[in-house]
């Protein structure tokens, strides 16, 4: 089998932490969701992955290069615009020639892995299988509406009336008929080439499409909200360990990361909580649930349940931060006149006074 990643999408949810940076390259517990998703393809046995890049596809050439870290060869396909899911597919055919694949969307973070799931399909005669989950708004996605039997008779892209609560999460397996299928569909009201349409097509024309319910978490890390949710699930399953140096002066718990080259001086880190690489944390408390990217320095300021990017400085600030997703290269000081709570989404190189 093949893998193929989409990594298209402008992020504008993620505005403005994504307005000049690929979404799919934002960290969770300190590593990009896009890397996770290569590690999950990779874990489930498959080496050959074709990354579909639109306009952010220089910055995730230069962020995953061959694949050669993960021990897998990474192709890059070209989406000249965003005209939907089937038509990454489509443009997709030279890479993928006859053989079976699995597609997995850039932005999104599983439990569990894809492992036994790719091996159920690969032991299959079926044409297609698409994972689903119980979501609580599913107007907002893709749903299926099985019969009694649990086979999947329809779906519909972001329904008025959804006949389900089980969404596609953004993991599919196909083999060659998905391409008689996306040849087929015309574009939906969006311009787009809608993948349900695709598979309605299957559906419809008798070739074997089944679900696998996932019983575990599912997050789509397209909103702010979701990306802290993301963050807080990912670091609660994380192996903890301390690489960095930590003084005699500071408190952390067993549920804390402190990556290489970090200093914590006369701090307290709470867990889970991951500290990056080369970062500086001095007279400060960092809460749980709450991620420091890389060359980051903290300095007699509180923060949790929060992400902040690499080459942030947060300094001299009263009141705790929390809930925010704080950018790359972003200032954060004290100015003396109040009030003193904060709640922030910032974007990179951002300069903020805090009042």
């Amino acid at each position: 089998m093949k893998g193929l990643v989409l990594s298209g999408g402008k992020g504008t949810r993620l505005y403005p932490i994504t307005f000049n940076r690929a979404k799919q390259l934002v960290p969770v517990a300190n590593k990009p969701v896009l890397f996770r998703v290569i590690e999950a393809i990779r874990d489930a046995g498959i080496t050959e992955i074709g990354i579909v890049i639109g306009d952010t596809g220089d910055e995730i050439r230069q962020a995953v290069g061959n694949g050669r870290r993960w021990d897998v060869n990474i192709t890059y396909i070209r989406q000249e615009a965003p005209l939907g899911l089937a038509h990454a597919v489509k443009i997709s055919q030279d890479f993928l020639g006859d053989e079976r694949f699995v597609m997995f969307l850039g932005d999104n973070v599983i439990q569990g892995g894809i492992s036994g799931l790719i091996q159920q399909f690969a032991n299959s005669d079926w044409n297609s299988q698409i994972v689903l989950t119980e979501v609580e708004e599913p107007q907002h996605y893709g749903v299926a509406e099985l019969d009694e039997n649990r086979r999947i008779v329809r779906l519909i892209e972001k329904p008025r009336i959804p006949p389900s609560n089980l969404a596609l999460v953004g993991i599919y397996m196909f083999d060659h008929h998905i391409f008689e299928a996306v040849n087929s569909i015309q574009p939906s009201w969006r311009g787009e080439l809608e993948i349900t349409d695709a598979l309605q097509w299957l559906i419809d024309h008798g070739y074997q499409v089944y679900p696998y319910i996932h019983r575990g978490w599912w997050i789509d890390t397209g909103k702010p909200i979701d990306m802290l949710e993301a963050n807080n699930r990912v670091l609660a399953e994380l192996t903890h360990k301390v690489e960095g140096y930590v003084d005699r002066d500071s408190k952390i718990d067993h549920l804390v990361t402190v990556e290489r080259g970090a200093e914590i001086i006369n701090s307290v880190i709470r867990g889970p909580a991951i500290i990056g690489e080369d970062c500086r944390i001095v007279n400060s408390y960092v809460g749980p649930f709450t991620s420091i990217y890389h060359h980051t320095i903290i300095e007699d300021s509180e923060i949790e349940h929060s992400i902040v990017l690499d080459h942030s400085r947060i300094i001299g600030i009263p009141s705790r931060i929390e809930d925010s997703i704080i950018g790359r290269d972003v200032e954060i000081t004290y100015s003396p006149i109040k009030p003193k709570a904060y709640k922030m989404t910032l974007g990179d190189h951002s300069r903020v006074g805090l009042l």
